[in-house]
């Protein structure tokens, strides 16, 4: 398996930059169409498997980036790109589509001895991802795919890698509780503003949410 690797980080950096750039860019674009017409609700019977999938092949690209040498921009500065595009909407609408398990507890760095878990949500993280990609995907429409790609590395070492990471574990969990016929731990209560460190354990301020009761509005199917 470490051959394959090897292999897939040496054929990127063999890449000419422009064919790099435009492949990337390509996934990261795919994604937020894909998850601006899942937030519009018009299909919500799919939503959670579907971002199960989105979100599985973004981390490919961010993958891809991680593993690539490091990108250093033409310019010391980065251009002023204006006023960043509004994502509220986009977060409202996943938070009232996601209301039964949008609230998911995560370590923030699993490398960090003692870490507590924090409190997520999973329309946060979206859209968060979603302000990083379209910030580099602004540089890249304008011509300039050195910052571009210097962006959208950075900003997933520093931010985008983990939440995105960490809303796939979320989701993957989500539709593993269903598809094994596991009832799922409500965190009921839980909030993004409370410190989980004060609790001994969270099961104890869990109720109990039968997957009959998730299943069907978020798309996924009991054995």
């Amino acid at each position: 398996m470490s051959d394959v690797i090897v292999g897939s980080v040496a054929g990127d950096r063999g890449q000419e930059p422009d064919s790099f750039a435009v492949q990337i860019a390509d996934q990261i674009e795919s994604f937020i169409l894909a998850v601006t017409e899942v937030a519009k609700g018009d299909e919500p019977d799919s939503a959670v498997p579907f971002l199960l999938l989105e979100v599985s092949q973004l981390l490919l690209a961010g993958g891809r980036l991680g593993a690539h040498e490091d990108i250093v921009p033409d310019e010391r500065y980065e251009p002023d790109l204006g006023p960043e595009p509004d994502v509220d909407d986009l977060r409202i609408r996943f938070a009232r589509m996601l209301e039964p398990i949008d609230v998911y507890s995560e370590v923030f760095d699993p490398y960090e001895p003692r870490k507590p878990p924090v409190a997520c949500r999973i329309s946060d993280d979206l859209a968060d991802v979603v302000t990083d990609l379209r910030h580099g995907l602004a540089h890249y429409r304008a011509g300039r795919t050195s910052e571009a790609l210097w962006w959208w590395q950075f900003s997933y070492f520093s931010n985008w890698g983990s939440t995105a990471s960490a809303t796939l574990r979320a989701l993957q969990s989500l539709v593993a509780h269903v598809r094994l016929d596991q009832p799922l731990q409500e965190l009921d209560g839980l909030d993004t503003d409370e410190d989980l460190a004060a609790e001994a354990d969270l099961e104890e301020e869990a109720g109990r949410v039968m997957l009959e009761e998730i299943a069907g509005p978020l798309g996924l199917k009991t054995p």
